[in-house]
């Protein structure tokens, strides 16, 4: 094979890769974007995209198993997991090749394999030598695991997940964060027996801690089983299934141990370290601008520390593109990234949480509103329980917004708009929510915090 030379050269064709890909090339730069596997990453292949279809296959076997109670004769047979995997492949299909075809139309070079950097300028593929004026490490990550535990059999980790071609009967599930809590999601409303260990104190540790609390009363409601504030010590298996014992000394038996602990980054191996780039337990460390240890030498998405999701990598991506042009973009802080949990009830937040903001700011500098869905029309039409919080600063502007319910993810859009610039509820407050809606809740909020709440007390 033949070298190559680029303005720019992205190692890794996930969320942050091709991102900046796309916005490079928009502005006029020279891409080779390099991808061992398929273009889209984890996000698209093993990820979001088959993740959240199952979690709508779950979302309509509830529909029907419920249905009565909205006037509609309508049963549950069953669960066809090979139909299911059918619908989930066909979409990943359909974002695969249009993806496929946005990268060839605005002129993106795919160079197909492992690279291996080599200079903060150049990067081994094979027997070419990639070289650009500008190289983005963005090789993703992948599901980790605990000191001890092994992956394999009946121990199985979200992408194993994903192929599972029956319903199993029980599950354990190590870990309550959104990984654990999605999968817990799909095989509970699948029929299955769900039991969650999480060794800190609450499910969704990373929420506000009412939010968290109204998640736990929600999931105990649906039957699934959960324990808290214990660590896993060893999990046994056989043909039959699989046996975990707890450091407190309790069993939990079921017929698969999913281990949902996070994701690592994907480094090892690629020649980071031996160029002279700094890291941490694998990490990527940069500065604020996304720059490496190595000038000219950038890093977004998963190998960078903090949040591991795929928007964030798309913003790492589009933002080193813009960097590099010269438009000097505007940083956003993780804490101000939106985040959601896809389970049911969903988890949608973003900003400080009240405590956070407390210790930032002090404690009668902070207030808070938290208005109950109960008293918002499209949620008592949708049966779904739970709240949105809003904390702001004393006539000062909202930094965090906080919602648990059905659909409140499709909210988070509004809530991220009045957290990054710095609304206050007072400049919120005049503007309508179309009715009957849950974004009326959001509304609710906001004015209750301006001082002049409607619905509400």
């Amino acid at each position: 094979m033949s070298d190559q030379n680029f303005d720019l050269v992205i190692l890794g064709a996930g969320s942050g890769g091709y991102a900046a890909a796309l916005r490079a090339s928009q502005l006029g730069m020279s891409v080779g974007l390099i991808e061992k596997s398929k273009v889209g990453g984890t996000c698209l292949h093993v990820g979001c995209i088959p993740t959240k279809a199952l979690l709508h296959a779950a979302e309509v076997a509830d529909a029907a198993r419920d249905a009565a109670k909205f006037g509609v004769k309508a049963t549950l047979e069953g669960i066809d997991v090979p139909a299911v995997i059918q619908y989930r492949e066909g979409i990943i299909a359909s974002k695969y090749k249009g993806l496929q075809g946005l990268i060839k139309a605005r002129g993106i070079t795919m160079i197909e394999g492992e690279g291996r950097l080599t200079s903060p300028t150049t990067v081994q593929v094979g027997d070419s030598t990639i070289t650009g004026k500008n190289v983005i490490l963005a090789t993703g990550s992948y599901s980790r695991t605990l000191p001890g535990l092994e992956i394999g059999g009946r121990v199985i980790t979200s992408e194993q997940a994903l192929q599972l071609d029956f319903v199993p009967k029980k599950v354990a599930v190590l870990g309550g964060g959104v990984i654990g809590v999605e999968f817990s999601s799909v095989w509970r409303s699948w029929g299955s027996e769900v039991h969650i260990i999480e060794a800190l104190p609450h499910l969704v540790p990373m929420e506000e801690e009412s939010i968290s609390k109204q998640f736990e009363r929600a999931y105990r409601k649906r039957g699934i089983e959960f324990t808290l504030g214990v660590r896993f010590q060893s999990v046994t298996q056989n043909d039959q299934g699989v046996v975990v014992t707890l450091e407190n000394g309790a069993t939990i038996e079921a017929d698969l141990l999913l281990v949902a602990v996070g994701r690592g980054p994907a480094t090892a191996g690629l020649g980071f370290e031996e160029v002279g780039v700094a890291m941490d337990r694998g990490f990527v460390l940069t500065n604020e601008r996304l720059e490496t240890s190595i000038p000219g030498l950038y890093a977004v998405g998963d190998i960078v520390p903090g949040l591991q999701l795929a928007h964030r990598g798309f913003q790492h991506g589009i933002f080193v593109a813009e960097e590099l042009a010269g438009l000097n973009p505007i940083v956003i802080s993780d804490v101000n990234i939106p985040k959601v949990t896809y389970s049911e009830p969903e988890v949608a937040s973003v900003g400080l949480s009240e405590a956070k903001a407390k210790e930032q700011y002090g404690d009668a500098a902070v207030a808070s509103y938290e208005y109950n869905l109960a008293g918002n029309g499209k949620s008592h039409i949708l049966e779904t329980a739970g709240s949105i919080k809003v904390v702001r600063v004393v006539d000062g502007p909202v930094v965090g917004v906080h919602m648990i319910g059905a659909r409140v993810g499709e909210l988070i859009g509004e809530a991220q708009l009045a957290v990054n610039w710095d609304a206050h509820p007072e400049d919120v407050a005049p503007l309508l929510h179309a009715h009957p809606t849950q974004n009326e809740a959001l509304g609710e909020a906001f004015l209750a915090l301006a001082g002049k709440p409607l619905h509400a007390m």
